[in-house]
């Protein structure tokens, strides 16, 4: 490393201005820059991040015709494995692909929150919650880059709406930013590296995230030790001088104003060529870093074809990990192949297994459940559309079709979802229902069939509360890649046992959400009212009923919690919470239980919300196994950040430990005492006169005012001691007080006494 910098900083000493500004800018569309008479390299660039979007170079400028590869289940389907050991192998295969593909930095993972369903990018976000979004992006980031290969964290930050995604602002409190839409990409920064960050297209309280210095860099690299390459969303880019200046390294794509721009800039002198030379340098570093993985460009790019085998399969645990089980009444599932099935809904022969947009894979295979279910069931099940793929010109011919199988059938099993123009980049959702066409021919199944298992195929949630008490069963599907449809027959006759998790709550309908009445943002601004109270921590705090809550999954196995216990070592910044519980499998089968601890840390300063995830663990059981799983705890996850310390702040008291199978299903709790030392907030002149009273250097300075009172009027003092008059006076700042008359604390004085009383803490 120390070699390769030596070698940067020579090759920079030698650039010409023109050169370093090319140098920051893409050449083409998914390329950086060469520069041959110094020796400069170009790699490639390519989208993810569920398979590697690798385009022939005469396609390279839109969103289809990529060179086939892996569709792995999107992170809306990784994120419900609750599993980081899977998503790193998922990881692993990325990179394998992109070295076959000859593609140097795969852009992903997304990890942006999804506070709102409607998001049409939901499908390549993780989750509500920002720790399942920062351990399953760090595990893909580790994956890929085992191999070699650099990823692109992205969208940093605050990229929860499509709608006017270019120009629209963000606007949230700092506490709000640090502890729910920060949070995940500093974990992934800080445990995984990645090798670039991605820059979102729009603002944060105001400023362009590519022209942001407090996000690029107050908080990535001077806070989190970033010292990778920033590099913009496609046309993120507003004016590239700013952008250089504010910490961006990298333009992309290929822009023809931007060199012009930072040339002028520095000539002009408002750009600094140090700060110049700084992204330079980060652009250097990366290309070099990665330029000996450029293949021979007489080679084709390709996967080979016993990697398509491996990674199919693979594609296939994962799919079969990430289905969710929501609803299983009577126990109608498992499936037997001795019953006659009917299978119902275009999606069982024609999956939706992706969303559209820029992370679009063209698969090496594609199953689909049809297929899968008869190879299991046999020829004898029988099929019906029942509607279009695009959701029109629904015939009822083909609503009385599959009345007619279901009618026939001893179950009936049911393929629904959204359809693909309903997701995508680019836009959002209107709102969380599914097709009117398919719910009219839900209501006629139901009617025809009392058994009905529905199977859902969607990138977000939907609501399902104005049909579930009609159905038996309800596996969730998300979107599993090109693998899903044998995964989902796996999983209707129990050939895997369902053991996926939610990752974001299916609420009871749209109105409940935190963000509805902001979403999507008006006037060029999405406010962000609900603060910190987003996803789970939203309706659990409101006691809002929800359909199925964060992280509930239902199993063909049952599992016990015991013995909860609970150690305290050190304090403060050393503060260790351990924490054990013995989990055991209960039931027939063999199964896979996703053990969830959350904190319940209440505050005599701030709302916090009711639970907050704090770790999480997947745990394989055989019938009859007990495992004791362990999980330590340290000062941030008892911590809130201060709105006015600006820090993360843990109060001394009683925390709550919870441990169970989601928000709402808690099976073992305990209380510790946190042993910490707050810190004291500094008074100033707008503090009041009972945080003058509740400051220890205030208690002590204003005693002593009053003593001195106290000597010249014995009545000086009596208000303080009157609780009524105490109470109704306490929340006016001091300096108020002392303009009231015979008090006579002017602002000079004051200020004298705010230096006494900060000085003495």
């Amino acid at each position: 490393m120390d070699a390769m910098a030596n070698d940067v900083d020579e090759i920079l000493s030698q650039l010409t201005l023109e050169e370093k500004a090319a140098l920051v800018t893409g050449d083409g569309f998914w390329h950086t820059r060469a520069i041959d008479r110094l020796g400069i390299p170009a790699i490639t660039l390519s989208d993810g991040p569920h398979g590697v979007r690798r385009q022939p170079p005469d396609q390279e400028n839109g969103i289809g015709g990529s060179y086939p590869s892996t569709c792995f289940p999107p992170a809306v389907g990784l994120a419900s494995t609750w599993d980081a050991e899977l998503v790193e192998r998922v990881g692993e295969a990325l990179g394998d692909e992109s070295n076959a593909l000859d593609v140097q930095v795969l852009l992903g993972p997304g990890i942006n929150i999804k506070r709102s369903p409607l998001c049409g990018r939901n499908f390549e976000y993780f989750s509500e919650d920002p720790l399942i979004a920062g351990e399953l992006g760090a595990a893909l980031i580790r994956g890929i880059q085992s191999k070699g290969v650099g990823t692109s964290l992205k969208h940093y930050a605050a990229n929860s709406q499509e709608t006017d995604r270019f120009r629209v602002s963000a606007e949230m409190d700092e506490r709000t930013a640090r502890e729910i839409y920060l949070a995940g990409f500093e974990r992934a920064v800080k445990d995984a590296s990645p090798a670039t960050v991605m820059a979102a297209y729009n603002k944060v309280n105001g400023v362009y995230a590519t022209e942001n210095p407090w996000l690029l860099n107050e908080v990535l690299r001077e806070e989190w030790g970033f010292d990778g390459v920033v590099v913009s969303d496609w046309g993120a880019v507003n004016d590239r001088d700013a952008a250089v200046a504010a910490g961006l390294d990298l333009e992309m794509p290929e822009s023809q104003a931007g060199p012009a721009a930072i040339v002028a800039a520095v000539r002009a002198g408002s750009l600094d060529e140090t700060v110049l030379d700084t992204a330079v340098h980060n652009v250097l570093k990366l290309v070099f870093g990665h330029a000996h993985l450029v293949a021979d460009p007489s080679r084709e790019p390709a996967v080979p074809d016993d990697m398509i085998a491996t990674h199919h399969a693979l594609a296939r645990e994962a799919a079969s990990r990430a289905a969710v089980l929501l609803k299983n009444h009577d126990g109608i599932l498992p499936l037997s192949p001795e019953q006659s099935i009917a299978v119902i809904g275009e999606f069982a022969r024609n999956p939706r297994y992706q969303g559209a947009g820029s992370s679009q894979i063209e698969p090496t295979r594609l199953d689909d459940a049809l297929t899968g279910i008869r190879g299991i069931a046999g020829p004898d099940v029988t099929f019906a559309p029942g509607y279009t793929l695009d959701g029109s010109g629904d015939a009822p011919e083909l609503v009385r079709e599959a009345v007619s199988v279901a009618a026939a059938a001893q179950v009936a099993v049911v393929f629904l979802g959204l359809p693909a123009t309903a997701e995508s980049e680019g836009y959002d959702r209107d709102d969380i229902e599914l097709p009117a066409s398919q719910l009219a021919l839900l209501a006629e199944v139901v009617r025809a069939n009392p058994n009905v298992v529905v199977v859902l195929s969607n990138g977000a949630a939907v609501r399902v509360s104005d049909w579930e008490g009609g159905v038996r069963g309800i596996l969730e599907g998300w979107l599993l890649g090109q693998a899903g449809g044998g995964a989902i027959a796996d999983l209707l006759f129990g050939i895997a046992n369902p053991s996926g998790r939610l990752a974001e709550t299916i609420p009871v309908k749209l109105e409940d959400n935190s963000a509805f009445l902001d979403y999507p943002g008006r006037d060029g601004r999405l406010e962000y009212h609900d603060g910190v109270f987003v996803g789970y921590r939203w309706y659990d705090a409101r006691r809002l009923p929800v359909s199925y809550p964060f992280g509930h999954g239902l199993s063909y196995t049952s599992f016990e919690y015991s013995g909860l216990s609970t150690s305290v070592e050190g304090e403060d910044a050393d503060l260790a919470v351990h924490v054990s519980v013995t989990v055991t499998n209960t039931g027939p089968v063999a199964g896979r239980e996703v053990v969830q601890l959350y904190v319940h840390a209440p505050s005599e300063r701030v709302r916090r919300p009711v639970n907050e995830l704090r770790g999480f663990r997947s745990v394989p059981l055989e019938p009859g196994e007990s495992r004791e799983v362990s999980f330590t705890l340290g000062y941030r996850d008892f911590a809130y950040f201060h709105p006015t310390l600006r820090r993360w702040y843990a109060e001394r008291g009683t925390a709550e430990i919870l441990v169970g199978a989601s928000s709402r299903d808690i099976r073992e709790r305990a209380s510790v005492e946190l042993p910490v030392n707050e810190p004291v907030t500094p008074l100033d002149r707008q503090s009041s006169l009972a945080e003058w009273m509740a400051h220890p250097g205030g208690r002590q300075v204003l005693g002593g005012l009053l003593q001195q009172a106290a000597a010249q009027n014995p009545d000086a003092t009596s208000m303080l001691h009157n609780p009524e008059l105490l109470a109704m006076m306490g929340s006016m700042p001091l300096r108020r007080i002392g303009r009231f008359p015979g008090v006579g604390l002017t602002d000079d004085i004051v200020d004298g006494l705010l230096v006494q009383a900060n000085a003495a803490v």
